[in-house]
């Protein structure tokens, strides 16, 4: 199995089904997954912003969250402090930041539907 760093963008599409749910089923398929676990954080966000549009789907973005957050990922802490020299360094936020750094550290591919952050990630 390969290994692949998942960044929000694409985690959130397969948990909450967004339609580009499919796409990243397949650039996640086979892989070891590994994130931040800044990533927990960014889901629950995006559970909240769902949640608030549409109070009638709680429950199921809930439990979406849910399974999400159980999925099997390597949840893993990243350098605070090399994370915000990442982020100066390429002009992007912390949050971005943290996958970029996870996957140079790892020297695993990033997996993004964010096309810069994906073509810092491509950069050695």
């Amino acid at each position: 199995m390969t290994g692949r760093v998942v960044d929000a963008s694409v985690a959130a599409a397969v948990v909450f089904g967004e339609p580009r749910a499919s796409e990243a089923v397949k650039l996640l398929r086979g892989a070891d997954l590994y994130a931040p676990s800044l990533l927990a954080y960014e889901l629950a966000s995006v559970a909240r912003k769902k949640a608030q549009r549409h109070p009638e789907r709680v429950e199921a973005i809930a439990r979406a969250l849910e399974l999400g957050l159980a999925l099997d990922i390597h949840w893993l802490a990243v350098d605070q402090v090399a994370t915000l020299r990442l982020a100066l360094q390429e002009e992007v936020s912390t949050y971005d930041a943290s996958y970029l750094f996870l996957a140079r550290s790892l020297g695993l591919p990033l997996v993004t539907f964010d096309e810069r952050l994906g073509a810092l990630a491509s950069r050695v």
